[in-house]
């Protein structure tokens, strides 16, 4: 989830004065977090709170009443601030920055063993959008960057499925099936290059307008930071656009030590705890899962070896 703050906190001083380049200064001193990296800890915590509809609804608020200056879009502002725990049919790109923890629960060993998607973080995915972001375009949104993160996850992260042969090591072919994956089961076409699209892309909110843009971003990426300046470089929800981006990179690249140091030196105390409670919780669930996966693959063993145990 780091990945969607430090896009945010890199586009947040180019949201309102695009630029069409890649050659930028990657922070800068009036950098700062927006309502993306506010409303990405809310979802982690709702995550680690246990996933349900309430606790999505109850994170939002107490974090957007804790940060009510952070730049929300008006209508989801208009909800922060009132008693109103009901969702308005909105198709914003707001679904999309904020989806990533849903992503790092799924669980990879689980597809693996299986060939299946994992249920619970694709679930979460979809609550996290729905309880604002009903509309079908808004659940999409968070949908595919909730699944383009597991895949490379997966894919990158050395696991596979394909007759024991990893991909890992072959990141144009990791790359490949997220493309194939998105533009089959999303609609989303992904076939337009960067340099297609800059020329004309301006400043959108939409979900429809948005993802699409921030996935190519990562597709023709070579690491973190390459993927983090080919959104800025599309102008546009510069900072949203790049929270997405950045969401997806991470799962493939990792981020290079110096650039999550910087990140987290805009960020406050109470944001910083968010992100200690969630690594935490990620090594744990991690740990646990690594417990059943040996379990699983001795128990396996066995009964192939006795088959009349």
């Amino acid at each position: 989830m780091l990945g969607a703050i430090v896009g945010d906190i890199v586009g947040s001083v180019y949201e309102w004065n695009n630029i069409k380049t890649k050659e930028f200064q990657l922070f800068q001193d009036d950098c700062f977090f927006t309502d993306d990296t506010v409303m990405t800890c809310a979802v982690a915590e709702a995550v680690m709170n246990g996933g349900e509809k309430d606790d999505f609804i109850d994170a939002m608020k107490k974090y957007g009443r804790m940060y009510p200056d952070a730049g929300y879009g008006g209508r989801f502002g208009a909800w922060l601030f009132s008693d109103n725990r009901e969702p308005y049919n909105s198709f914003g790109n707001g679904s999309a920055m904020r989806v990533s923890p849903c992503a790092w629960v799924m669980d990879c060993g689980f597809c693996a063993r299986t060939g299946m998607w994992p249920s619970n973080g694709r679930a979460g995915a979809r609550l996290s959008a729905e309880v604002t972001h009903n509309h079908p375009e808004g659940i999409k949104g968070a949908m595919a960057t909730a699944d383009a993160i597991f895949m490379n996850r997966f894919n990158f992260g050395g696991y596979y499925i394909d007759y024991g042969k990893p991909i890992n090591d072959d990141p144009e072919e990791c790359k490949r099936r997220v493309k194939e994956h998105i533009e089959k089961e999303y609609g989303y076409d992904l076939s337009c290059t960067l340099d297609e699209i800059r020329p004309d892309y301006k400043f959108n909110e939409t979900c429809q307008d948005t993802v699409p843009q921030a996935i190519i971003a990562f597709l023709e990426s070579t690491d973190f930071e390459d993927a983090i300046r080919n959104a800025i470089s599309l102008g546009g929800d510069s900072d949203t656009l790049a929270a997405i981006t950045g969401s997806i990179a991470e799962a493939a690249y990792g981020i290079p030590d110096w650039i999550r140091d910087k990140a987290y030196s805009y960020l406050d105390e109470p944001l910083k705890d968010v992100l200690r409670r969630w690594r935490k919780y990620i090594r744990n669930i991690n740990g646990d899962r690594r417990a059943l996966h040996t379990m699983l693959t001795g128990m396996n063993e066995y009964l192939r070896n006795n088959p009349q145990a």
